[in-house]
């Protein structure tokens, strides 16, 4: 047999071994009427998580804190158990008013918390790992992320500079259970940072419909991290800024159905009214994956606006980068 055909059966056997990775981590879903949300385990943690998490950056985002404190408790009465946040979102607002209400009621119990650390040096990671504890109001993290790892030198940065070193110490500590990285720029990143010798825990990367044809992330990371049973985290869901919704380019019930679809343990949507919650909640209890047929269908009828980027600019500007990462890298917080 030539080595064309060879290279072309091992590529075949290499696609049909993710798909059935694939198909496992779908199947661990629960059922919804056990736990009101359903539930998939976080890779090679085993805890089991909620498939929808609450956004940290748009709980900083809503105008009263009261209010931000009852989406929190609200979605924790209904199932969702997985809280994200960031030490930057909203210059600490967000872990502050998460923590004051996973605080009331013992509801840190209920909550597999996670937050991520922006700096890529060891004494100041430290010194931000203290800080997210103190404003959540609790001794230890579930998940700490290594943040928006969104420029080609991060992954060195990250191992260099010391924060990977803050992070194993955090988690010989016991302040720290499990560790990760996000991005949401180039997938090659994500890949420099799998390359890098650490098992990591969790990685946190664009998961919509529009992924599939540009930089995609569910092509090129997913597999990757299937084959290691690293726990997938996804976000930017409906496109980070709604874009996708405001064009009538798909629908709600769309976009919650094809990230779900997709072997990730948990999605963390942006959910900052409780209009906004009750929606999730709804789409996500009666979820059932979407057919082959469909997605195909989907997939067809977005393709032209699918492979430019408009909806996930994101991935192609400094605009939805934070500003802090801006600066620890060199450029102008303002502008594209």
């Amino acid at each position: 047999m030539s080595d064309s055909h060879s290279t072309r059966r091992e590529f075949i056997q290499a696609g049909v071994a993710v798909a059935a990775l694939a198909e496992q981590v779908l199947a661990q879903t629960s059922s919804a009427s056990a736990t009101g949300i359903p539930t998939r385990v976080l890779g090679r943690t085993g805890v089991r998580v909620s498939v929808i998490g609450i956004g940290g950056g748009h709980i900083g985002g809503v105008k009263e804190e009261s209010d931000g404190i009852r989406i929190i408790h609200a979605a924790l009465d209904e199932g969702v158990t997985f809280m994200d946040n960031a030490w930057e979102y909203s210059n600490g607002r967000s872990e502050d008013v998460m923590g004051k209400a996973l605080k009331m009621d013992g509801r840190r119990s209920k909550a597999f918390l996670m937050t991520k650390v922006c700096s890529r040096e060891y004494a100041v990671a430290m010194q931000q790992l203290e800080e997210s504890l103190r404003r959540l109001q609790t001794d230890h993290l579930d998940l700490w992320q290594f943040h928006e790892c969104n420029y080609f030198n991060d992954p060195e940065w990250v191992f260099e500079k010391g924060a990977i070193r803050a992070g194993i110490e955090a988690r010989k500590q016991g302040k720290v259970r499990f560790l990760g990285f996000t991005g949401h720029k180039s997938p090659q990143i994500h890949l420099q940072m799998l390359a890098k010798p650490f098992e990591w825990d969790t990685v946190q990367m664009p998961n919509n419909v529009m992924d599939a044809g540009f930089f995609s992330f569910s092509k090129e990371v997913m597999p990757a991290c299937l084959k290691r049973n690293i726990g997938i985290i996804g976000m930017k869901g409906c496109g980070g800024d709604g874009q996708m919704l405001a064009k009538n380019a798909v629908t709600v019930d769309e976009c919650y159905r094809y990230f779900l679809s997709q072997p990730v343990s948990v999605q963390v949507c942006g959910l900052a009214s409780m209009e906004h919650l009750r929606e999730a909640i709804r789409v996500t209890r009666a979820f059932k994956p979407m057919p082959d047929d469909e997605l195909k269908k989907l997939q067809s009828r977005i393709r032209d606006v699918q492979g430019d980027g408009r909806f996930e600019l994101f991935k192609s500007s400094k605009r939805f980068d934070s500003a802090y990462h801006r600066i620890q890298h060199g450029f102008e917080t303002q502008g594209v």
